[in-house]
């Protein structure tokens, strides 16, 4: 599914601003990325920061920084987490994110309260694609991938 060539996911978890995904995996972690919509908004991703694994990032606090051409700031968190690790491949090349927002996750989290709990402020399927296509059409947002 897409809107203004920003691909989309239903699949993942979105925050309400569609800026970041997540993804449940089977061992009771959270994986996080970008979506479409913020890497295009962003712009040329240039370096990506990670908070060292074993930190904990309560809501609010970001479990990553990015900076791009046009833009420095956090890669928001919505539930209290552990850092458990970074994406090294995206640590050298932050490019990825532009290339393949999906495949280029971020970082890798274990929820402090439990999956089901973190995830319970997320949306998901339908309701994510609603807002993710609400934002693109609101702000005119218009995807590209690829190495810009």
């Amino acid at each position: 599914m897409e809107c203004n060539g920003c691909e989309f996911r239903a699949e993942l978890y979105y925050d309400r601003e569609c800026q970041i995904w997540v993804r449940r995996e089977e061992d009771a972690t959270l994986t996080v990325g970008m979506t479409d919509i913020s890497q295009s908004i962003a712009g040329k991703i240039l370096h990506v920061r990670v908070r060292r694994p074993g930190t904990r990032r309560p809501v609010g606090k970001p479990v990553a920084t990015i900076e791009s051409g046009k833009w420095a700031g956090p890669v928001p968190n919505v539930f209290d987490c552990i850092i458990e690790m970074a994406n090294e491949d995206v640590l050298e090349d932050p490019n990825l994110l532009n290339i393949e927002p999906y495949e280029a996750w971020i970082a890798r989290v274990r929820p402090a309260d439990g999956v089901d709990v973190a995830l319970q402020d997320l949306v998901t399927g339908d309701e994510a694609f609603e807002l993710y296509r609400t934002r693109c059409i609101r702000d005119d947002i218009h995807c590209e991938r690829g190495v810009r």
